[in-house]
């Protein structure tokens, strides 16, 4: 991508609308324009634009503990030369997300949500270090998620309280809790077609599981309200204005764990915090206008918590993949089929 192409600009009611998206990514159309005071055609233009240019791509995602999945997060140290090679490579694995090339271009940050142990397993003790190419590989158990995942993210404030309450859902249910969900066949089906496009209409997804449009619909509504299936917005932060970007690798004292975590989960420069295994026992991103701001973040949000004992700040270069997309410069684009992606 060249680096002279510009940066479009999102206005009030592109904001507007990416908002109302975090909060209800399958509202209907109709819904939005009401909320946001337009006309429905309006609406339909400026998301269709957003999704055409590759600017934003509503999602839909399973919440990980709840269908099995084994959630790591990985520090992956490369040679100089090959660190971007191996993160292209590793983001256009679909198990896994949030691909970032970090520090001086030598370390990659992924999570990874593999099916099963053994899958894990494999990408860890023996594809990894089976290549020559990485020299390190540290891999952390994400052990609770704060923020991200069904986590509404505070980082964009366009709409007023009236109008998120008359987005948010009523009985679906939140929190870390709830028992193992084991997905049939048609709801895997199901979960394919949203992870490319969110927003896809109930004859689609009735096409992709044979089933009928009413009983995809209700198989649907079940798992959003049971808290199984949340909808995610992918969107650079650089079109929000927010063009700093680092990993932040906190030590916090263990019986202050969840405080810590509760209170980044309300600071709007965090899309992303969850408590991990390791030394450095809590994982955030954070996104800030620039590195002064980034210095203010650091100095009166984190350092007004007295539970952190230790922070190490880890600067992101490029983001390769977020949470289903794969990245060029600020545009997001579908990831290549099975027989394109490469192994690592």
């Amino acid at each position: 991508m060249s680096g002279a192409e510009e940066l479009p600009e999102l206005d009030g009611l592109d904001r507007a609308l990416v908002q109302a998206l975090m909060i209800d990514g399958r509202a209907a159309f109709s819904h939005l324009a009401e909320v946001l005071e337009v006309s429905d055609q309006t609406v339909i233009r400026r998301y269709r634009r957003l999704r055409s240019e590759g600017l934003l791509r509503v999602v839909g995602l399973p919440v990980g503990h709840r269908v099995g999945l084994f959630e790591s997060w990985l520090r992956v140290q490369c040679r100089p030369e090959a660190a971007s090679a191996v993160a292209d490579a590793l983001a256009r694995r679909p198990d896994i997300s949030w691909v970032t090339l970090n520090s001086a271009g030598t370390e990659i940050h992924c999570i990874t949500k593999a099916r099963t142990r053994q899958d894990r397993d494999a990408l860890l003790l023996q594809k990894l270090p089976g290549t020559r190419r990485v020299t390190a590989v540290a891999a952390h158990s994400v052990l609770r998620m704060f923020m991200g995942g069904p986590g509404r993210w505070q980082g964009i404030d366009a709409l007023s309280g009236a109008q998120i309450a008359a987005l948010e859902r009523t009985g679906v249910a939140h929190g870390p809790g709830g028992d193992r969900v084991r997905l049939d066949e048609a709801e895997l089906a199901v979960l394919a077609v949203l992870g490319r496009d969110g927003r896809a209409g109930y004859p689609e997804l009735a096409r992709a599981t044979g089933l009928s449009e009413s009983t995809v619909r209700r198989r649907l509504e079940r798992l959003r309200a049971d808290g199984v299936v949340y909808f995610d917005v992918e969107i650079d932060p650089l079109l929000l204005g927010l063009g700093n970007q680092a990993a932040l690798l906190l030590t916090v004292a263990p019986g202050e764990l969840a405080q810590v975590g509760a209170a980044l989960s309300r600071h709007p420069e965090v899309p992303f915090a969850a408590a991990i295994t390791g030394a450095a026992n809590l994982v955030a991103v954070v996104v800030c206008a620039d590195n002064n701001a980034l210095y203010e973040y650091l100095t009166e949000r984190i350092g007004a918590l007295d539970a952190v004992r230790q922070v190490e700040v880890v600067p992101v270069l490029r983001t390769v993949k977020r949470a289903g997309m794969l990245m060029d410069g600020f545009r997001l684009m579908d990831p290549p089929g099975p027989a394109a992606a490469r192994r690592v």
